[in-house]
């Protein structure tokens, strides 16, 4: 068995978890509190500019070419393309660059986006492709299981159709393939410790969503 499908049967009840989350349900069915959506939207590109930072450090550490090329890509990806979508979204909500340049990062999100860095920076190379991963094949498979459910809600569907699609699905098999290649050269305990980030970073996907739909601010 691959070494992703033992990580993936690792966060079953997370992923379940996902699933009913009510901010997912409400994607799928149209009923979430559009200011929900926006409070999220806006969190996630300030996400996307630490996590393109992330992959640059894993970009610069990965020990071979072919993986240099594709965490950059996917670096430069996550601010280009993804902005792309969520500037959309916010000329719908009225809201431009400095607008969103001037929020906050949530507490959730200063804590994921910090945990990331961490772990990209000084982590062992193995630990630090695990702790990424989540965001990746998390996305891919909510957009795809919310895709198979459909929204009634245009917005919300262009939001699903973006990590549904087979050009996502195309970018998370190629970090699949980067980290089962990894995990193969470890020993049981290194593989153990990629498990943990993978598990840590998966809450923190759960918690995301949780902080969107709560619209999480600090409390002092």
């Amino acid at each position: 068995m691959a070494f992703t499908a033992d990580l993936w049967t690792a966060i079953t009840p997370i992923y379940a978890a996902i699933l009913r989350h009510p901010f997912l349900r409400g994607l799928a069915d149209g009923s979430l509190p559009r200011e929900s959506f926006r409070f999220y939207a806006v969190q996630d590109a300030l996400y996307l500019r630490d996590f393109a930072r992330a992959l640059s450090l894993a970009a610069a550490r990965a020990p071979e070419d072919d993986w240099i090329i594709m965490f950059n890509e996917h670096a430069a990806g996550a601010l280009r393309v993804e902005r792309a979508l969520h500037e959309g979204f916010f000329r719908e909500f009225g809201l431009g660059p400095a607008d969103v340049a001037a929020t906050p990062l949530a507490p959730t999100n200063l804590a994921y986006t910090s945990y990331l860095l961490a772990v990209a920076s000084g982590a062992p190379y193995h630990e630090a492709i695990a702790a990424l991963l989540p965001c990746y094949w998390i996305y891919w498979e909510v957009g795809r299981e919310l895709e198979r459910l459909g929204s009634p809600d245009a917005q919300y569907a262009r939001w699903i159709g973006t990590y549904a699609s087979g050009e996502f699905g195309g970018v998370v098999r190629g970090v699949l393939d980067a980290t089962d290649r990894v995990a193969a050269q470890r020993s049981p305990a290194e593989r153990d410790a990629m498990r943990r980030h993978f598990v840590t970073t998966s809450r923190y996907e759960w918690m995301f969503w949780e902080m969107g739909f709560r619209q999480e601010t600090w409390p002092v």
